[in-house]
């Protein structure tokens, strides 16, 4: 089959396009025909090498972390899936390879793709959506009346937490730019901050709940939003010791992680707020009532681009530029 490989970690490395054999399908497993791929900023992280040490992967290895498509054969210990489903998932870690022909994931991670959606549209779902749901839904706990801050509203991420927010009924706070202000406030943005004429912090008070996804700067200013018991969630780091005892890191790495999250976690104690650091992680259940709300009109996807699966290096860079409003997809077939 035809997929796109890293050779070995390496800053803006291009993508090698090569033949690899199909993937092995074990008990449990599903073999997807690959429709179309989401392209995510961890992708570049991974090729990178930024993960390294807490997802390690050996190249060459398939890169590649949302898919869509359709189920061509099952595993003997498969009971939700049968070939000829329509499918989207986001793999586990470990077993990514989105960016080719044919995928085996795990039965527990994928859901049916949702009927309203084409393969592109759901293609472009999971991560982000995940993403979303695992921080708002099981680490925040959001409730009605509440207050939340959702940095860069217009990413992949933003425009879907916006509307999960909405949904959970709260009061949504954004950072987005000029050109994208009419978009959030589409979504269900309460309050858009400029972010280059405005300070968020000199704007928002007292939230229940900040989503952070920038920058070292832009997670100490977070502090500044939340009122005394709030939680502050970064899903770009640094990673904290929960997050190292869930990976099962080494004693070696369990320090490294303690040192990196120190200052933050000190900063937010003395603020009297609760800071940790997510990584998402496959679940197909999640994605099932992921699934139902996107079926029932409550949330829809955001699109900025649909690239050809020849052009998948070319799909990663403009990611990597950081203007792409909503997601980019690959479209395999």
């Amino acid at each position: 089959m035809k997929a796109f490989v890293v050779d070995k970690y390496q800053k803006k490395g291009a993508l090698r396009l090569a033949d690899m054999p199909e993937p092995e399908l074990r008990d449990n497993d599903v073999l997807v025909e690959v429709h179309a791929a989401g392209v995510n900023l961890l992708d570049s992280k991974l090729r990178d090498g930024e993960f390294k040490l807490i997802v390690p992967y050996r190249p060459p290895f398939i890169l590649g972390h949302d898919v869509a498509g359709i189920v061509v054969r099952a595993g003997s210990k498969v009971r939700k899936f049968k070939a000829g489903d329509e499918v989207y998932a986001r793999p586990r870690d470990g077993r990514i390879g989105t960016f080719a022909e044919l995928i085996a994931l795990d039965e527990a991670d994928v859901a049916l793709k949702p009927k309203n959606l084409s393969m592109e549209e759901a293609a472009s779902i999971p991560l982000v959506g995940l993403t979303a749901w695992q921080v708002l839904v099981e680490r925040a706990g959001l409730r009605k009346g509440q207050k939340v801050f959702i940095q860069a509203g217009s990413g992949g991420v933003g425009t879907f937490a916006i509307q999960l927010a909405k949904h959970l009924g709260a009061t949504v706070a954004t950072t987005a730019g000029a050109a994208s202000m009419d978009l959030v406030k589409s979504l269900g943005a309460d309050v858009v901050v400029d972010y280059r004429k405005d300070d968020f912090e000199k704007v928002l008070e007292g939230y229940d709940v900040v989503v952070n996804s920038q920058d070292a700067k832009t997670l100490e200013k977070s502090l500044r939003v939340l009122k005394p018991g709030g939680k502050l969630i970064s899903i770009s780091g640094p990673p904290d010791p929960g997050f190292a005892r869930k990976q099962g890191l080494s004693v070696v790495l369990k320090l490294v992680v303690w040192l990196l999250s120190l200052g933050i976690r000190r900063r937010a104690k003395r603020a009297g707020v609760d800071y940790s650091f997510l990584f998402m992680w496959a679940q197909g259940d999640q994605l099932s009532r992921i699934t139902s709300l996107i079926e029932a009109g409550i949330i829809h996807p955001v699109m900025d681009r649909t690239f050809a699966f020849e052009q998948t290096n070319e799909a990663l860079a403009y990611v990597e530029t950081g203007r792409a409003k909503g997601k980019v997809v690959v479209k395999v077939r």
